[in-house]
């Protein structure tokens, strides 16, 4: 009897899909040889100006592994056995390599290889009269990068200075102020809209659902980040000799920036983007995914159907990622906040107000 329901059970048996996963060192797969030796490997991506991280833990039980050397690259594809195949997750350089035990174990951690050390250095320039686009291209060029530039390319800016710090935190201190985030993904270095989802050919992403079903745990988290009500930013008019305000959201209790800005329209997109930001991190999502997703990356949009009314109606961008493999299958952990807090410049409620003068407010 139990031999028969055995048989049918085999017979009846649903398979399913098998982690898949390959990794060259330089131009050579090694996945034959790490296979056997496979304790973990994660990768982690962010968005902005930290590099992805990959972490691989090989087991040493019997001492025969040698210490790999720093700097080699590596190149990572995560996936399934079933039609949705394997994901090329980049490559990465070794810049830490760790011995431990017992159990003896080798943990190599691998930065993105795109987050080269000269784009790291820091520099002192000044750049005056011209475009966020021509000052990305500008520093593409010198790291042989290709440029993507989202919408707001044309925006002139009148003098901005680089002092002491790296091309990438320079950039990034020119997209906060836009609500932008600059980082380098495949070989092209990208200045794009946060809420957009864009992609490194800088085109918006498709909205992707998930559901409850394909999580493990979830976690939604909403809090009032002080009750602001909008963002006051000052900017100083010259022509009249005095210092004067704008205001993204409503009147109320507005955060105020510290910076005093050249121009009524430097004041107000930082106003806005600061607005935005605000705005965004008031709700935020933590879930994991039983069955990992290596095709979701920071800046994707996803949907997470089945929930509360509130969590499912919202479209979620996500700003941190990690995929991990391990002896517990191939899984995905994300967080992400409420993808797009930026409203139009033709919305009534968004900043563009009279200009308040001190002493008028």
């Amino acid at each position: 009897m139990f031999a028969a329901l055995s048989d049918g059970l085999q017979r009846g048996r649903t398979e399913y899909p098998a982690p898949r996963w390959r990794v060259l060192l330089g131009d050579q797969d090694v996945t034959g040889k790490l296979a056997p030796r496979l304790v973990s490997l994660s990768i982690t991506e962010c968005r902005s100006e930290q590099a992805d991280q990959l972490d691989i833990t090989l087991s040493d039980h019997d001492g025969l592994l040698e210490l790999p050397r720093r700097g080699v690259v590596v190149r990572v594809f995560l996936g399934w056995s079933d039609s949705r195949g394997m994901v090329d997750k980049g490559t990465f350089e070794v810049d830490e390599v760790e011995f431990s035990g017992p159990p003896d174990v080798i943990t190599l951690r691998a930065r993105s290889a795109d987050m080269s050390n000269a784009l790291r250095t820091r520099a002192t320039r000044s750049f005056h009269k011209t475009t966020i686009k021509a000052i990305v291209e500008t520093i593409a060029k010198a790291h042989k990068l290709t440029p993507v530039v989202g919408t707001f390319g044309g925006t002139k800016i009148a003098h901005i200075d680089q002092t002491d710090e790296s091309d990438l935190a320079f950039l990034n201190r020119i997209g906060k102020r836009y609500d932008a985030v600059a980082t380098i993904k495949e070989g092209k270095l990208l200045f794009l809209p946060i809420g957009k989802g864009d992609t490194a050919s800088g085109k918006e992403m498709p909205t992707i659902e998930l559901t409850r079903r394909d999580g493990d745990a979830i976690r939604y988290q909403v809090a009032d980040r002080d009750s602001y009500t909008g963002v006051h930013a000052s900017w100083q008019d010259k022509g009249k000799a005095k210092r004067r305000h704008v205001l993204a959201g409503v009147i109320g209790n507005a955060k105020r920036l510290r910076q005093l800005y050249a121009s009524e329209e430097d004041a107000l997109e930082a106003a806005r983007a600061e607005w935005a930001r605000l705005q965004r991190g008031t709700a935020t999502l933590r879930f994991e995914l039983a069955y990992g997703r290596p095709d979701l990356a920071p800046q994707t949009k996803v949907r997470m159907l089945g929930t509360k009314a509130l969590i499912s109606s919202t479209v979620w961008l996500l700003s941190r990622v990690t995929h991990k493999l391990d002896d517990g299958g191939l899984t995905t952990s994300c967080e992400g906040e409420t993808a797009d807090a930026r409203k139009t410049d033709d919305d009534p409620s968004d900043g563009d107000l009279p200009t308040i003068e001190d002493g008028a407010e």
